[in-house]
């Protein structure tokens, strides 16, 4: 099987992940997955394998391939893993889970390698540009700095208090993370450098962006630059598109009829790919605001998208 240049895939709560043509909007492979609802979807830098998080385990998908069955399958969460991504280099995966934990796999061997524990319900982990840190945000609203050379936790903070973090997002540069809860705010700090590799966060704005959940915030790549966005999805049923330059709101992308549940961008930032509980997904035009692909074909929610239209990575 040919491997297209653009991978783009969607998965559901039918119990299925599906692969498209994101031009024409065809779905040209379907993935049973019976054992849970998939959580979170991410393709290696490579291209060559579909991460899937479930609930508990975390199983691998060859791209290229047409078999049903995963090449392997990640097993020591305990309950439903809710973050999955990759290090640059593609050599290791990470993970969080409603368990409590951050695992971090090394991909050429079984079993965790490292594990990390937050004390509460991990709704989402991202891997700082530097490769050397995950910050993770739980379900109390605590957000916390994994350093991964120190093996330890090197920084934590509450923004608000009992109230969940939903999503975290930084910027490609390592200078902004920006993170959105279930009250519809996005707390945004500077990531300063201390004398150590450490990584210090300066409060730099809070921004009312829904009056209802964010379910995914997501900071643009960086060949969007000059341009810097950040696009919150939301129980609302829309998105909305914020220039990071004084944290204005640019669009508000209007055609979901239920929730927004994920969220993509191209690797240029052209375009947003979005997941929603109407069972759809859709492909946006940043400068038009307007969805100029509808891909229908899940029955249920369709709760996680991913996307990987860029090069492969000669090294990090």
């Amino acid at each position: 099987m040919t491997q297209p240049s653009v991978i783009l895939a969607t998965a559901s709560y039918d119990h299925t992940i599906r692969f498209w043509e994101a031009k024409s909007g065809r779905c040209y492979r379907t993935i049973q997955y019976p054992d849970s609802q998939v959580n979170r979807l991410e393709i290696t830098p490579d291209k060559r394998y579909l991460a899937a998080a479930g609930n508990p385990h975390i199983k691998l998908f060859d791209v290229n391939s047409n078999s049903p069955h995963p090449v392997m399958s990640y097993d020591s969460h305990t309950a439903n893993v809710m973050a999955v991504g990759f290090q640059c280099d593609g050599n290791w995966m990470y993970s969080g889970s409603e368990d409590g934990t951050v695992k971090i796999w090394d991909l050429r061997a079984p079993g965790c390698q490292r594990e990390y524990e937050s004390r509460a319900a991990v709704n989402t982990v991202v891997l700082h540009p530097n490769q050397t840190e995950l910050i993770s945000g739980d379900q109390n609203g605590n957000i916390r700095v994994w350093d991964l050379t120190a093996n330890s936790c090197s920084c934590e903070l509450v923004p608000e208090v009992d109230t969940a973090v939903r999503s975290l997002t930084v910027m490609w540069d390592g200078s902004l993370v920006v993170a959105a809860n279930n009250h519809g705010t996005c707390y945004v700090w500077r990531l300063l450098r201390g004398n150590q590799t450490m990584t210090n966060f300066e409060p730099l704005h809070k921004l009312q962006a829904h009056n209802k959940y964010i379910l995914k915030c997501l900071l643009s790549p960086e060949f969007c630059d000059p341009h810097r966005y950040l696009a919150t999805a939301s129980a609302d049923h829309t998105v909305k598109i914020w220039n990071v330059d004084g944290f204005t709101l640019e669009k508000t992308l209007i055609g979901h009829q239920r929730w927004v549940w994920d969220c993509v961008f191209s690797v240029d930032g052209a375009y947003l790919i979005t997941a929603s509980s109407d069972a759809t997904a859709r492909l946006w035009s940043m400068s038009s605001g307007e969805d100029i692909r509808v891909y229908q074909g899940h029955h249920k929610a369709t709760v996680c998208c991913a996307l990987h239209d860029g090069a492969e990575p000669s090294s990090c």
